[in-house]
């Protein structure tokens, strides 16, 4: 025997081999274990009405709470930094006092940010209490 009949003979061996194993298993897959079928992932059409009535239904949940936790931890206690008010009373007898009573007095009474002068107008016009 010459060594190009023993290389043949090899390659021919191997490649029949590599070929029965995998015929032999396609034949057992398909006849004896029944095939699964394949799932299809599939997007939903976008539904946008029900998803803004959602976020319109629970806006007033979320902000109105926000809307009224108390912003002062001291309020209504002897040591409430904003419970101290600085005034300033004009020269000119026609004018009233300036003070900051008006600016801290509604935190400094226990409110939140509903009850603040400017940020209460604001807040009034989003949903929630």
């Amino acid at each position: 025997m010459s060594l190009t009949t023993t290389g043949g003979a090899l390659a021919a061996l191997g490649a029949a081999l590599l070929l029965t194993p995998a015929a032999a298993g396609t034949a057992l897959a398909d006849s004896a274990v029944p095939q699964a079928p394949v799932p299809k992932a599939q997007l939903q059409p976008t539904e946008v009405g029900p998803a803004l009535g959602a976020v319109g239904n629970t806006t007033g949940y979320v902000t109105g709470p926000v809307k009224d936790l108390r912003l002062d931890p001291f309020a209504q206690s002897s040591a409430d930094p904003l419970n101290n008010t600085v005034a300033v009373k004009p020269d000119n007898p026609g004018m009233r006092p300036v003070s900051s009573t008006a600016l801290t007095g509604a935190l400094s009474d226990g409110g939140g940010a509903k009850d603040l002068p400017g940020l209460g107008l604001l807040l009034g016009a989003v949903p929630g209490h």
